[in-house]
């Protein structure tokens, strides 16, 4: 295993960081609220970002998700990547290909999801009924990838369906979809063997979300463990740092321990998607690591915030409110780690294509 960036994927992450540390600042995104924001998302469409992901594949991606972290962007970024190009490009026929990459590409077109807790069926041909309760950046999204009861995919045009607001605990600018005998247009490569096509491709979406959100994770991790770093070096107690207690340093030694952990498990589970190699497991282990250790490293970075950690506008408590929103998204860890134990028992290629990998 070679996780070393490739030259153009250390370029897009280049290009990410300083987009995201130029704009997403702590006062615009007290400015932004709960919703998302545009001029971000534009800047970031037209420097080529979401479009490069087709190229740099999905560790690039979760290069570009760690820088989005970092900084608690509130843009549809992670979705629209993962649930709008990397799936087109992935699963869809060529036609869907050329008629919906450049837009997602470009911004104009965005995509969210929901792969999982959806109660979606197909009341007739082409067209879909039942509810998703929480789709993230539903509101900022055009369009919607939602799986059916027999694990087909779908694209939903969000103006064609009932569209509600949901608060989360992060500020995803999510809602509640309702389909209600709604059209939609099902991804298809057009390669045959139809059964065998529609698991392959929801299996792989699903992993590549588990993955790519792991990924945007280690970046939450980081910038939380930062902000805390900081504040230790500059804060004095009794005339010394505060990083200068034991104490201090072990929580944020466990927490610099558990990022990494959570990054290199993304890591491997992006490459070895992107060498062809099966890779369902390393995505619920890299799940596993950004649910369970994530909550652990946003509670150490506000602890050691002390007093200023439970101030709700303190930078820091944005890392806090994102890693316990992907902690709720990925799953909690005994479900993850029982999802992992079903797909060992039954070998990783045979559990791919069978329900031992739905969450």
């Amino acid at each position: 295993m070679d996780f070393t960036p490739t030259q153009e994927q250390a370029a897009a992450r280049e290009l990410a960081a300083r987009i995201f540390g130029d704009l997403s600042t702590h006062e615009r995104l007290a400015a932004a609220g709960t919703g998302s924001d545009a001029e971000l998302w534009k800047a970031l469409c037209e420097a080529g970002l979401v479009a490069a992901v087709e190229d740099i594949g999905l560790l690039g991606l979760v290069l570009l998700l760690e820088e989005q972290g970092r900084t608690t962007a509130q843009v549809p970024f992670a979705a629209s990547c993962v649930y709008g190009l990397s799936a087109v490009s992935a699963h869809g026929s060529a036609e869907q290909r050329e008629r919906l990459l450049p837009g997602i590409g470009d911004g104009t077109v965005v995509v969210s999801g929901a792969l999982r807790g959806a109660a979606v069926r197909e009341e007739g041909p082409g067209e879909l009924s039942g509810t998703v309760a929480v789709v993230p950046w539903l509101r900022d999204a055009t369009h919607v990838l939602v799986a059916d009861d027999a694990r087909r995919l779908w694209l939903v045009r969000t103006g064609e369906a009932e569209c509600e607001p949901v608060e989360l605990t992060a500020p995803w600018s999510a809602g509640r979809l309702t389909l209600d005998g709604t059209p939609a247009e099902r991804l298809d490569d057009g390669a045959g063997n139809e059964e065998a096509y529609e698991s392959r491709a929801y299996d792989d979406m699903l992993a590549t979300a588990r993955t790519a959100f792991a990924g945007l994770q280690a970046g939450v991790c980081a910038g939380s463990l930062a902000r805390a770093v900081e504040h230790t070096n500059t804060r004095e107690q009794f005339g010394r740092p505060l990083a200068a207690k034991q104490g201090v340093q072990l929580r944020a030694a466990d927490a610099y321990m558990d990022t990494e952990a959570i990054r290199v498990t993304a890591y491997e589970a992006a490459w070895r998607r992107d060498e062809g190699l099966e890779y369902a497991s390393h995505a619920l282990t890299a799940a596993w690591w950004a649910s369970e250790a994530g909550q652990r490293v946003v509670h150490t970075g506000q602890h050691l915030h002390g007093g200023m950690g439970a101030d709700l506008d303190h930078p820091v408590h944005r890392h806090f409110l994102w890693g316990r929103q992907l902690d709720a998204y990925l799953g909690c860890g005994s479900e993850l780690l029982q999802e992992l134990g079903e797909l060992i028992v039954h070998g990783e290629g045979e559990g791919e294509g069978k329900g031992a990998v739905e969450a």
